[in-house]
């Protein structure tokens, strides 16, 4: 999410084998190119089969994750037929695994064993068919729609006029240009890279639901939620209880920024049907984060700049400035092509160096120096490859990794925060066995960095240079959680519908005929976001976010924006903090630090209830400590739309607004519940 995943780890073991922040890379295994893994010894005990599945996994690892990365830092045809092959060698031996525990069911069996056994069967959200055949096929399919993404262009013109964009440049038109036009353009233009995806998803999901089935599950959603210590039933409302909770504050941050974008671009333009706001108005592609319409939406622009946007831009112009000094020569192209290179990649390392300080000054290690020589900092010239932010625990043995294509700009500032925040829990749980290297459950994996961003208060900033002395004031005060408001809490329904389409497309309820219709009623019923014209079937919407080509659970992000509130009190308490909360930074503090570290060691040892009571002194999610932080901003918020009509239609018929106030029949949840929202 910044995500990455990043902003994503994967589901398990498996999950936290290719550990991606925010990509969901499931190895597989063939019996031929891998390490070959025993057979079951004739009289295995379940304590002495997990040691063994545990060794074997250990061995298979290297090889599986190399295969993957090279897939995605080397887009070509040979890479990607090398990481098919890897998926279907480990989901291969996984079934293998798996058949062996079955000989365990019903025996007596040590707790560790039992909970290993069971995350077995959960430990990858591939869930792999048992004919050979389909498993292939599924593999294929699977590493076929990632380099589709990671490829992707939107292109203009045609033969020697022909001009194509990647993402990070669409991005940056949503990101800083306010001509209502050229973001359409943008937005447009990255939604189709996906309509060719189309026919490989549905599949897909024919061939992850066999799995699913083969596992025992009902289908692949199911299976999903079958991995919370929880009853699917069960973490499916408990979502929709958490959501309960902060919908309200939501609600008023759309409806003011309803009413900014409308003085922007006038009642026409700056609204959509039913008072949705325009999908391509956000500042994001897919409507997730708004902190990029800092522009349009600061309550006040005269309280102390919080714009880090220049800063980094200016560290970054430093960079080249510097670099152009140092060449000598002549100025070809290609000499200043390598400058801006350079440059790009030297500022990228320092915003790296700058959260790894965060990390170190709460007396965690320093990242090892193979961190520094193999990760991927940003776009390489020579050839395509996977942007998304995402975070790698190579060889359970301190070969971590990110892959980002780092821009000088806040965005890509805190997504740093947050991929630190997996691989420093990959380098606290190494030493446990690799079943249990995971998050205590993944909404725990990704909240860990964002915990160490919520600590990044104006006081932090500017400690660190990127903005100036702030005014102790009313004002700099909502100006700092509308801040941080617009990446949080913009996010969070975004963070429970993209499950809710596919828990509806693996049960069935949600047809291949009505893919690109349900993905649209469920963001104007969570988000109260809408396109400004007609996206029928011919389009493939939800292909167009990474996480659903790459098959990564999303669920994980919504509980996640919970925990880290939770987890950042706790810290706060630790480090002796007694102001508002909103004010904490435990920048430095060793006592919060300490308690940090002492839960991520803990992995996924034992159930997410138990670690979350070591930390928080509570076994439950709860989004109070969401609503203690918002506090200010939630009564500025009240003020500020006294008088108007806030709410939206989610029925309403995604077109261009007119000039009349929006009237909507009810609040955020008006409409019909798309089907099925949970399973």
């Amino acid at each position: 999410m910044k995500f990455t995943p990043a902003r994503a780890l994967l589901a398990l073991s498996i999950t936290a084998v290719l550990g991606l922040a925010g990509c969901n890379r499931e190895p597989t295994a063939d019996d031929t190119a891998a390490p070959t893994a025993a057979a079951a010894p004739e009289g295995e005990t379940a304590d002495e089969f997990i040691a063994r599945v545990n060794e074997e996994y250990r061995k298979l690892y290297p090889e599986l994750t190399a295969a993957q990365w090279l897939s995605s830092t080397y887009i070509s045809d040979d890479s990607q037929l090398l990481s098919a092959k890897a998926n279907e060698r480990y989901l291969g031996q996984l079934n293998r695994w798996i058949d062996q525990a079955r000989r365990f069911e019903g025996q007596q069996m040590s707790p560790e064993t039992a909970r290993a056994i069971r995350m077995l069967k959960l430990s990858t959200s591939m869930p792999p068919p048992k004919d050979p055949a389909k498993l292939a096929e599924l593999t294929q399919i699977a590493t076929r729609m990632e380099g589709l993404y990671g490829a992707g262009k939107a292109c203009t013109g045609e033969g020697d006029a022909q001009t194509c964009r990647q993402l990070g440049e669409l991005e940056d038109v949503l990101r800083s240009n306010r001509d209502y036009q050229e973001q359409l353009t943008a937005w447009q233009g990255w939604h189709t890279i996906s309509q060719p995806m189309r026919k490989d998803y549905t599949r897909f999901v024919e061939l992850a639901n066999q799995g699913a089935r083969d596992l025992g599950f009902a289908d692949a959603g199911e299976m999903w939620r079958s991995g919370y210590d929880m009853t699917p039933a069960e973490i499916a409302a408990e979502t929709d209880r958490l959501w309960g909770q902060v919908k309200p504050l939501y609600e008023q941050l759309h409806c003011y920024t309803r009413t900014r974008l409308e003085a922007q671009y006038g009642a026409d333009k700056g609204a959509v049907a039913g008072g949705m706001l325009p999908a391509h108005l956000m500042g994001n592609m897919w409507q997730q984060d708004w902190g990029n319409l800092w522009d349009v939406l600061a309550p006040y622009q005269n309280a102390g700049s919080l714009d880090i946007n220049a800063a980094l831009e200016a560290q970054y112009q430093q960079a080249y400035t510097t670099r152009m000094a140092q060449q000598t020569g002549e100025r070809s192209p290609a000499a200043m092509a390598q400058v801006e290179e350079d440059a790009r990649l030297a500022n990228a390392k320092q915003m790296t160096e700058r959260a790894q300080d965060f990390y170190v000054s709460l007396g965690m290690p320093k990242l090892p120096e193979s961190y520094w020589t193999k990760t991927q900092f940003i776009k390489p010239r020579d050839r395509d490859v996977v942007c998304h932010a995402s975070a790698w625990d190579m060889n359970m043995a301190g070969d971590v990794r990110t892959k980002m294509c780092i821009k000088p700009n806040e965005e890509d500032f805190t997504t740093i925060y947050h991929e630190l925040g997996h691989v420093y829990y990959y380098l606290a749980y190494n030493k446990r066995p690799p079943i249990f290297q995971q998050g205590a459950h993944d909404g725990f994996h990704e909240a860990i960095g964002d915990t160490i961003v919520l600590a990044m208060t104006p006081k932090y900033l500017q400690s660190i240079g990127l903005v100036g002395e702030q005014q102790q004031s009313n004002e700099s005060l909502i100006n700092a959680q509308m801040r941080m408001a617009l990446a949080k809490i913009s996010f969070m329904p975004f963070g429970l519908m993209i499950d809710r389409w596919r828990w509806g497309v693996f049960d069935g309820s949600i047809k291949p005929d009505a893919y690109n219709k349900a993905w649209w009623e469920l963001k104007a019923k969570y988000q109260g976001v809408a396109p400004v014209g007609t996206r029928g079937e011919e389009f493939f919407d939800a292909g167009a976010k990474y996480h659903v080509p790459g098959n990564t659970p999303y669920t994980r992000y919504f509980l996640s924006h919970v925990l880290q509130f939770q987890f950042y009190k706790s810290l706060c308490d630790a480090s002796g903090h007694t102001g508002p909360l909103y004010e904490c930074s435990f920048y430095g503090n060793k006592q919060a630090g300490e308690k940090f570290w002492a839960m991520l060691n803990k992995g996924a040892s034992q159930p997410w209830q138990s670690t979350l009571k070591e930390l928080t002194g509570g076994e439950k999610m709860d989004a109070g400590p969401v609503l203690e932080y918002f506090a200010p901003l939630q009564t500025w918020l009240k003020q500020q739309n006294e008088g108007r009509t806030c709410g939206w239609q989610a029925n309403a018929s995604a077109a261009p607004a007119s000039n009349a106030t929006p009237q909507p029949a009810a609040p955020v949840a008006a409409g019909a519940r798309t089907k099925p929202v949970q399973g």
